[in-house]
């Protein structure tokens, strides 16, 4: 066997193990099939979360629309989720035969496709109805089918009260673990059609401003996607305005490059990380062990400084423990991390202020007094972009310094919830 053979077969064993040893930490739970089967009725109490998708998905046979397959072009569609009432925050409840149980599951209340005009039509009608005209963009991450993708991001937007028009754009993910080499090449014929999804809402006169929240390996579709677009433009767009980075499975080499190519002008950038994210340290080895930028220590060099030269918020999840045995999608399954990202799209516009400033600050999450975790974190995910004069930083500096010594007199009693070092 050849040199080349035997370096492929190595790579081969190495994801098949890897993807052996994430299916025993998951489990191995099925779902049922045809979960996204509109159910008739309204029962007392449900939620409803209605959202547009754009996707590069092939065109399904069956009830579920678009299946894991790679389409020539994009489609789009109108999806209705209900939400239980009695449900613990952060879970998706998943129904166990269907139909499922309004009463007790998400289910789908209505699943129609569009084209493309009226997808527009759908879009403009919300955005015009929705404070500060702001769009939530979610790019789901390896290993999602469909439903996943639709009952995560309806979980998002309803846990965290975002006052926000939500945009999916799921790309083509077969849903299996072993099918991590199919899904990273997924991304570079996905990058295009987020590219225009993005152009085309930036350019529309009804948005206000968007924002983006990306996981795991979609913050490689969005990060090339942003990165095609600065190239293109000579800048990001302008009204894209905070670009939420979720446990990224980047290369830390390839998320360095790309802050060095897409210019100055830029959005506010707020990255979670967690060095516990099991699934972030087999794509590492997967990856010839090179770190992915999701799984890094924030306080160490050469992150640190970084993430300072280029005004990155960055959350770390790490001490904050959840019901995710992965701790890969902590983001999404923390109660105070979701309430924390629809308080900081909940202050649109007004949040750009100049009179909040910005230094170097990493916060630290762990469980316990939501109230001070949501203050925290919306104060990083709130933060502009941009540094300002020396008046303003040192204001900033005392607010979290003030933050963080209350948070050492709470733990004292022993209720620590954040760390939050000053801005120096």
């Amino acid at each position: 066997m050849n040199n080349v053979a035997v370096v492929v077969s190595r790579r081969v064993w190495r994801v098949l193990a890897c993807a052996v040893l994430l299916g025993a930490l998951v489990g191995c739970g099925g779902r049922p099939a045809g979960v996204l089967i509109p159910v008739p009725g309204d029962v007392p109490g449900t939620s409803r979360v209605n959202m547009v998708v754009a996707t590069v998905r092939e065109r399904a046979d069956g009830p579920d629309i678009f299946n894991g397959e790679r389409a020539r072009k994009s489609s789009f569609a109108e999806v209705t989720v209900s939400i239980p009432p009695a449900r613990k925050e952060g879970d998706v409840q998943w129904p166990r035969s269907v139909p499922g149980n309004p009463a007790t599951d998400f289910v789908t209340t209505q699943l129609d496709e569009l084209t493309q005009e009226q997808a527009t039509t759908w879009f403009n009608a919300r955005i015009r109805r929705t404070p500060n005209r702001q769009a939530l963009v979610f790019v789901h991450g390896f290993n999602q089918r469909f439903d996943d993708a639709v009952f995560r991001f309806a979980q998002i937007v309803h846990d965290s009260n975002a006052p926000v028009t939500p945009v999916l754009f799921t790309w083509p993910s077969r849903g299996s673990l072993l099918a991590y080499g199919y899904d990273r090449e997924s991304t570079s014929v996905s990058r295009d059609a987020l590219e225009r999804l993005l152009t085309f809402m930036a350019k529309d006169p009804n948005v206000g401003e968007i924002s983006i929240l990306a996981h795991s390996m979609g913050n490689v579709v969005t990060l090339e996607a942003l990165r095609q677009m600065a190239i293109r433009n000579g800048r990001i767009l302008p009204k894209i305005k905070y670009v939420m980075l979720a446990a990224p499975d980047v290369d830390v080499d390839v998320f360095a490059a790309f802050f060095n190519e897409i210019g100055p002008n830029r959005p506010a950038f707020t990255l979670f990380v967690s060095q516990d994210d099991k699934a972030l340290a087999v794509s590492k080895r997967v990856w010839g062990d090179v770190p992915r930028v999701g799984a890094v220590n924030p306080e160490l060099e050469p992150y640190r400084s970084e993430f300072e030269r280029n005004n990155i918020n960055v959350i770390d999840l790490t001490k904050l423990k959840t019901d995710d045995a992965l701790a890969h999608g902590k983001f999404a399954a923390s109660p105070e991390v979701v309430q924390a990202i629809g308080a900081r799209l909940a202050e649109g516009q007004a949040m750009t202020d100049s009179r909040v400033g910005v230094g170097e600050h990493i916060i630290q999450m762990t469980s316990g007094a939501a109230s001070t975790v949501g203050t925290a974190a919306g104060l990083v995910i709130a933060a502009p972009v941009a540094v300002l004069d020396e008046n303003t930083r040192n204001q900033y500096g005392q607010h979290v310094k003030q933050l963080g010594h209350s948070v050492t007199d709470t733990a004292a009693s022993g209720t620590h919830a954040v760390t939050a070092p000053a801005a120096r």
